[in-house]
Parts: structure tokens; sequence; C-alpha cells
């Protein structure tokens, strides 16, 4: 790891401050899964100059619900997120992604911002600097995509954004979007739908350098909690999605009359099933909607040739997230 100055804050507006007074890359933590293990691989093709420290600005870890949403601080846990019982109830698609998210530990360290905001998952990207040497793969720099040509086992199944086929990690980001969530910053109000980026380099977002993630906004379900979350890893704790899924349904009378539906791990970003969203309206949900819902939303899939089996996962996990929103458990 190389060297690097590490300031606490005690306000956002000195974070955004002490971003921008940097002469050199700067970075926030918060958490630290995810960027502690940058530091240590020395990821990025800048080292940091500075690493300000968020968990010492008060007002940012709160839950509550207002104006009939639910309002979620950048530093809230992914524990408290997966136990609170205000999100259980009537968000319980977001606290079952939060509870399925890596293992208790890093739960406890990791926020809701932070997994919404951790980078690209590649072997290749985020090889270690110190085992080898530097791997200039198209994110770092280099020409191309490593992973097309050598191991794409667990890469995206709809093609590359910019050449990279590197998939987004993330298990609440689809819950969020599944829920029409809203992420205020520093700068500006981003609808969750525009909030994730696949550009190159370092970052999985569309936020400025100087922009920092101060809450989470989701509004709430119109005709109750016809939410749901499901993820399929090879260990139900620890491990990244292979393929995960989050919907939410609004019912009226027994039809749908609204649908919310996101794929994750299997694109650079976070991939809503639109198709299938618009095939559900109007109807009552059945088995056989679902499992046709499920087909539409890999009807544009592009699989290589060692993650086809992913394919037939996102399908499958369509179609059971979708039941699991009207079958609540008790």
């Amino acid at each position: 790891m190389k060297r690097f100055t590490h300031l606490d804050a005690t306000s956002l507006e000195e974070a955004v401050s002490l971003l921008n007074d940097s002469t050199g890359p700067a970075y926030v933590i918060a958490g630290g899964s995810d960027l502690m293990g940058c530091l240590k691989d020395n990821l990025w093709m800048e080292a940091p100059e500075r690493i300000i420290n968020l968990k010492t600005i008060p007002g940012l870890t709160d839950i509550t619900v207002e104006d009939n949403a639910l309002h979620i601080g950048a530093l809230v846990t992914l524990t408290e997120v997966a136990e609170s019982e205000t999100v259980k109830k009537n968000w319980p698609g977001l606290a079952e992604a939060a509870r399925r998210t890596a293992s208790p530990l890093l739960r406890n360290m990791g926020t809701i911002a932070g997994n919404i905001c951790q980078e690209n998952r590649c072997w290749y990207y985020r090889y270690p600097d110190k085992i080898g040497g530097r791997i200039d793969c198209v994110r770092k720099g280099g020409k191309r995509c490593l992973a097309v040509p050598g191991d794409h086992r667990f890469h995206s199944i709809f093609g590359a954004v910019k050449k990279c086929i590197a998939v987004n990690p993330s298990d609440t980001a689809p819950a969020l979007v599944a829920l029409n969530a809203t992420v205020l910053t520093t700068k500006r109000s981003i609808a969750i739908d525009d909030f994730f980026s696949a550009e190159n380099g370092a970052q999985s977002t569309i936020l400025d350098r100087d922009e920092i993630v101060t809450e989470i906004v989701v509004p709430r379900p119109a005709t109750g909690p016809t939410n749901a979350f499901r993820k399929i890893a090879y260990r139900k704790s620890i491990d990244f999605a292979l393929v995960n899924c989050a919907a939410s349904l609004d019912i009226a009378d027994g039809v749908i009359t609204g649908a919310r539906i996101c794929l994750n791990a299997v694109h650079n970003l976070p991939r809503r099933c639109e198709a299938s969203e618009a095939l559900l309206i109007g109807k009552e949900l059945t088995e056989a909607l679902a499992q046709e819902a499920g087909k539409a939303a890999v009807a544009e899939a592009k699989p290589l040739l060692q993650n086809g089996y992913k394919v037939q996962m996102a399908q499958t996990i369509v179609g059971d997230t979708l039941m699991d929103c009207i079958n609540q458990p008790s």
C-alpha cells in the first residue's frame, strides 16, 4: 500500500473541501470494505494522496420514514438495513438484499452508500499489483478487455460497455432500482436509474470526484410490500452474486398496475428488465406469466463461451422473484 494522508471530516462541507483541496487523487472512506482492498492492491492508475473519513460526520446514520418515504443515511450499515423492522415491513426486498450481502462481519462494516458505489468486479482489473505486476485491462488504460478472450465465467451476458464486460457486484443496487429510489448527494438529487455508470477507470457511478452520497430515499410502495429479492451465489454468505434480482409490483384488484424488475451481476450496470415489466401490466400474476417474464428478461442476452449458464439462471430468478412478491411470508 502506498502512503497517503488520512483526514477526519467533521461535516459534509469540510469533506468536500478536503477533496477539492487535494493536489492529487482523493477518496472518501466509510465502511472501507471495498476501498481498503483497492488500496492494498494498488488498484488504481493513480494512487490517492488523501483518504477522507466520513464516519466522523454526524447525522448520516439514521433510518426514518418521512413524507411517505424511507430515508436511509449514507453511513447506515447493511446490518442495520437488514435488521430494521421498518424496512422489513414495507421494503422486504431491500432488507433481504442487505441481509444477503457478504458476511456478518462485512455487513457490520459496510454501508448502504458504499455498497452501491463499489467498483465493478473483474479479476483482471482487480489483480493485485504486488503479485506479478500490473495487468493493463481496458479499465486501467489498456486497449482491450482481457476477460473476453480469457476467463469470463462471471462476466456480462449482455455485452460490453466501452469494451469492458466486468459486472456490477452490488446486492442492494437492484433492490433500490426496483423500488425506484433516489440518491441524494452534496450536489444534487439523482434518480437511481441514472446513478450507475460503466465508464472506463475507477468508478461505477456518475458521481463527480468531489461529490458525496448523503442519503437514499425510497418511496413507500403504492400497494403494500409486494417487493422481493433473490440471489444465486456459490455460497449463501460471503460470495458475490452469480446472478441476483429484485422486483416490485403495484397490484390493484389482483391486476398488476406497475412493475419494476432489475437484474444484477449480469452486466456492467444493474439491468432493468423493461420488456418483462411491460409484459406484466394489466394482467394477474401467475406462474406461467412469471416464467414468460423471465424469458423476456434474457431475450437480448449475448453470453460468451464460459458464462452461458447465467442466462438460464437469470431467466429463472426473474420468475421466482416475481412470485415472491405476492407470496410474502406471514
